[in-house]
């Protein structure tokens, strides 16, 4: 049994109470034991319940041991893409990071894909990836054979929703692959020395990604800064998701400051996610009925460069200024702010603000001069600004236009 797994309370129960007990510990995963004794059978449940860790652990474990295939829920997609739906027509969206079979990114967009009028959509699953072939088994699919175990990629040039009734899942997908070999391609990818087959930093993965327009994918969060230089690099349209941190990175702050990247619709928010079975789960994770495992992540973001009217909206401002309620750091010429709704509306100079600020920023509104620890004119470059000689976590120092 996992460490991170007690065992919470035993029960049995007699046969004639046995079905009412087993519809109430379903939902929890339970083992049974079961025995007969004097003629009656009975089940002893075994409750096996997750100890609590820290409410970012999950996270912070994946970055600890590069453990980090976290598969987005196909909930969270759709309420996020609906909103980009514009910017997809005649595009063709790679995948780099996903396993097409495990991937909700990949169905999302096979399952939509005349709805967003894609000219192709291009997956990739890696092979060291411990969840590739999993989920289906293309040695079931006549003509696949010699991907079987592999890192591999799918194209797809077209679809064909019989019923249109928008239901998909991997039996929909087979059929697909079935029916529309001249539409929808599979082949294996070949190991590149330094890197494995169908890794993003693979010779063949660059290849794909010069000819895509639009990258979407969750990648993976240990290597969150190469990733992203990659994608500058090639001049790609991108949607991905890693942690609101992020944005204090010496490397990403100045994309953000320069307005070639910024957070999605949704910023800041805990997302569940479905984790690669090697993984030990922690928080408030949970095993589900088919044995996958459920990890919630907090303070997760979505960054990209592809427009939105959100981003443009103007932030209503209420508050007034007064030297007693915006004190100036210890260290810095700046007023600090504590939340952005008390940005006040009444102060020129240059503010202090949290990095949730981004889910509110409007590049015509304000201008974002710098982040505290890289701010040119820091006397103590490296060093966050104080406050009554007390550290003050990432600020964000802007201006109003």
């Amino acid at each position: 049994m996992a460490k991170n797994f007690y065992i919470d309370w035993i029960s049995t129960v007699s046969k004639g109470a046995f079905c009412l007990s087993l519809k109430t510990v379903l939902i929890h995963s339970p083992f049974f034991w079961f025995s007969e004794r004097n003629g009656a059978l009975s089940a002893t449940v075994f409750l096996i319940m997750e100890k609590r860790e820290g409410k970012n652990s999950n996270l912070h474990q994946a970055k600890k041991e590069k453990n980090d295939e976290f598969y987005t829920q196909l909930v969270d997609i759709e309420q996020e893409l609906k909103n980009y739906k514009d910017h997809f027509e005649g595009k063709i969206v790679f995948c780099n990071c996903d396993d097409p079979y495990e991937s909700n990114f990949f169905k999302f967009f096979v399952l939509n894909f005349k709805r967003f009028g894609l000219k192709k959509l291009v997956a990739m699953g890696y092979a060291t990836s411990p969840i590739s072939w999993s989920q289906l088994p293309l040695l079931e699919i006549d003509g696949y054979e010699e991907v079987a175990n592999k890192a591999y990629k799918i194209e797809v040039n077209g679809v064909c929703d019989k019923d249109e009734n928008g239901a998909f899942d991997l039996e929909d997908v087979k059929a697909l692959i079935r029916e529309n070999k001249e539409n929808i391609t599979i082949s294996p990818l070949k190991w590149n020395g330094e890197y494995s087959g169908g890794d993003f930093r693979s010779n063949e993965s660059i290849k794909i990604l010069k000819e895509a327009d639009i990258v979407v994918t969750n990648p993976p969060f240990s290597l969150f800064r190469e990733y992203v230089a990659q994608l500058i690099e090639y001049g790609k349209e991108f949607l991905i998701l890693w942690n609101i941190n992020a944005v204090t990175y010496k490397e990403i702050f100045p994309l953000i400051k320069d307005n070639k990247m910024w957070p999605w619709i949704a910023f800041n928010k805990t997302m569940e996610f479905v984790m690669n079975d090697d993984y030990e789960l922690k928080g408030k994770g949970f095993i589900d009925s088919d044995w996958k495992k459920h990890g919630f992540v907090p303070a997760i973001a979505r960054y990209t460069n592809l427009e939105h009217k959100k981003r443009h909206e103007p932030l209503i401002l209420y508050k007034h200024y007064s030297a007693d309620e915006y004190p100036k750091y210890d260290n810095y010429n700046a007023i600090n702010v504590n939340k952005v709704a008390e940005i006040p509306c009444d102060y020129e100079g240059v503010m202090g603000v949290p990095i949730t600020f981004l889910d509110k920023y409007n590049p015509e509104q304000f201008e974002i001069l710098g982040i505290d620890r890289y701010i040119e004119d820091n006397p103590n470059y490296w060093k966050r600004f104080m406050l009554d000689y007390k550290e003050v976590y990432a600020r964000i120092l802007i201006r109003k236009r």
